[in-house]
């Protein structure tokens, strides 16, 4: 792929992740509540799910991705499920610092991984992108294996950096909230953020 080709499709898929959706206040809400532990698991989910709309863009899939609906829509259903177990943790979790910071070390990684991967099958901006958009991007009738392992890895660049600057600004805010007080609000409202992207990957 041309490099000025590669430059075009970097520019638009930055400002397509750089914007904020259920998925990023997801990433946000757990990291201002529970700190930055386990948050590279759920950025992982992020990426294999974008990798995954890319690779059914570029191999002209979109008709079987309909064919596997249920299989998306049961991937959906358990992230969601998942996000709201989260969000019901944050809004029962004590109201202490050092608590928090056990309760993320339980989190388990493939959980986590699950939620992200759900987040992103289930958003439709993501869906809108790789289906729709990246066609006018991209030649995808002419695009090479190399073509495709650079824009994989290009995407992968992206959206990792992407979200970890999203995961150390949320990290930096969460210091910011040291009293009892202050951190059962947090809790709380990180579970409602953390409950609205449940709810808008199961309806969307």
């Amino acid at each position: 792929m041309s490099l000025s080709g590669l430059l075009v499709f970097a520019a638009t898929y930055l400002m397509a992740t750089a914007t904020p959706g259920p998925g990023i206040a997801a990433l946000v809400a757990r990291v201002l509540a529970r700190g930055t532990a386990g948050a590279p698991w759920f950025i992982a989910g992020f990426v294999a799910g974008d990798l995954l709309w890319f690779t059914i863009a570029a191999a002209g899939l979109s008709i079987l991705a309909q064919s596997f609906t249920p299989v998306f829509t049961a991937v959906r259903y358990a992230g969601a499920a998942y996000l709201l177990f989260l969000a019901w943790k944050l809004w029962t979790a004590p109201a202490a610092a050092t608590a928090l910071s056990r309760t993320a070390r339980a989190e388990g990684g493939g959980r986590l991984f699950l939620a992200g991967l759900s987040v992103t099958v289930g958003n439709p901006k993501v869906i809108m992108f790789f289906l729709a958009l990246l066609p006018t991007v991209v030649r995808l009738e002419t695009l090479s294996l190399q073509g495709f392992l650079e824009i994989a890895a290009v995407s992968i660049a992206i959206l990792s950096a992407v979200l970890t600057a999203y995961v150390l600004a949320a990290s930096r805010a969460r210091r910011l909230f040291t009293s009892p007080r202050a951190v059962r609000a947090l809790n709380r409202g990180t579970g409602a953020v953390m409950a609205g992207a449940a709810v808008a990957v199961a309806t969307r």
